[in-house]
């Protein structure tokens, strides 16, 4: 199969409007062609004038580590050309770096999740190209966590850098898909277009999402593995807690929870019998470890292992955001007085909890306090979001 920037560098006509146009790209470590160029310079090499490149967030290089770590500005050494950074002085490009440029190629390596910020970041550089006759293509890659759907929606009032638009959390769909939905929903009037994938089955196993012919490369610097892609719209949300989510261990966000103060068994167990139906499709295995850096270092963690890779994963049973609410849960039933929720600035959001910032609302936390609230509660709230959401995406599927 192909990816859409080896279908742009293989066929000439996908590439003739971009003739005689400065190009920018938009651009991470993941980006990089079949054989493994970085797409800045195969781009470069087939060709075509490109006059800038802009990095999310982590960078152009994938170096920056945690949330809230900003990158500079800087000029490529190879080619001398501006990289500007949309994780640093600005999140939204500015008027001057998009002058830089007439066509901006958007080739970033998503999770499909909606707290992963290159979604935002999308719809951040459609605004700034809305009504200004700069055109947005998006070279589109995989969704590695496949069509399923879960999560709530945002709620009106919660939009933030990880909170793009009304979508539930897991939103099944591609950023080049996602990006048709944000010009209509946004009713931006940006020359907007898709270079398709060639060969993408997302309901084909054992991939369900990620084609086996290609290798995983870390689209940030904490997702190590197509596991992590899989799990990762439930363990994000253990970024709001003050258990870990595994960062300074070689496996972050590949786990439940993480805590010197938590006993891993008694969570399994409780989670067994409180709602063992959302913990199907994986594998729960009970670890210990010792992170080196954030939240418990240097101390003795007990902890819970994802496995939804292998043997163990069905894709069609496994639902992670509503498995990461279990353990959540679970250990407020077992300790109803812990500290769980980690009060903090996230992701430059200062006056709400960053549960609820993730969530795109308070209905998971809300749940998970709540002594008397059952699973049947927590699906009569979500179920009609993910039933809205697989038909409002519908006429904007690709494949």
């Amino acid at each position: 199969m192909k990816f859409g920037i080896d279908r742009l560098l293989a066929d000439p006509a996908l590439r003739k409007p971009l003739e005689g146009k400065r190009v920018a790209l938009v651009a991470h470590p993941a980006s990089v062609t079949d054989g493994l160029v970085h797409s800045l310079d195969a781009l470069i090499a087939s060709g075509l004038r490109v006059t800038s490149a802009f990095g999310p967030q982590h960078g152009l290089k994938g170096d920056k580590q945690d949330n809230m770590v900003e990158t500079a500005d800087e000029l490529d050494p190879t080619y001398g050309i501006p990289v500007f950074s949309l994780y640093g002085e600005v999140r939204r490009p500015s008027g001057q770096m998009m002058s830089t440029a007439d066509v901006f190629l958007f080739d970033l390596q998503d999770l499909g999740c909606r707290i992963y910020t290159f979604v935002t970041t999308l719809l951040y550089l459609l605004e700034a190209a809305h009504g200004t006759g700069k055109a947005v293509w998006v070279l589109d890659r995989p969704n590695p966590a496949g069509r399923p759907v879960e999560g709530t929606t945002l709620l009106p009032g919660w939009e933030s850098f990880v909170g793009a638009g009304p979508m539930p959390m897991r939103h099944g769909m591609t950023l080049g898909e996602m990006g048709a939905w944000f010009v209509e929903h946004f009713k931006l009037d940006v020359d907007y277009r898709v270079i398709t994938m060639e060969g993408w089955t997302p309901e084909s196993g054992p991939g369900f999402g990620w084609p086996e012919s290609r290798i995983w490369i870390n689209p940030s610097p904490n997702a190590a593995s197509l596991n992590m892609a899989r799990a990762y719209a439930g363990t994000v949300m253990i970024e709001g807690a003050t258990v870990s989510e595994g960062r300074g261990t070689t496996r972050p966000l590949e786990v439940l929870f993480g805590a010197p103060d938590v006993d891993a068994k008694a969570v399994l167990a409780e989670m067994r019998s409180f709602a063992p139906q959302w913990m199907e499709g994986c594998a729960i295995r009970e670890c210990w470890f010792e992170p080196t850096f954030h939240k418990h270092a240097k101390s003795l963690c007990s902890a819970l292992m994802i496995h939804a890779e292998g043997a163990f994963y069905d894709h069609n049973a496994f639902r992670p955001w509503r498995l990461q609410a279990l353990a959540l849960k679970a250990i407020r039933r077992l300790y109803p007085d812990y500290p769980l929720w980690r009060d903090f600035p996230y992701e430059y959001v200062f006056d709400k909890l960053a549960i609820d910032v993730i969530n795109g609302g308070p209905a998971l936390r809300e749940w998970v306090d709540d002594l008397a609230a059952s699973p049947a509660d927590l699906d009569a709230v979500v179920g009609p979001d993910e039933t809205a959401w697989v038909e409002e995406r519908r006429r904007f599927l690709l494949y």
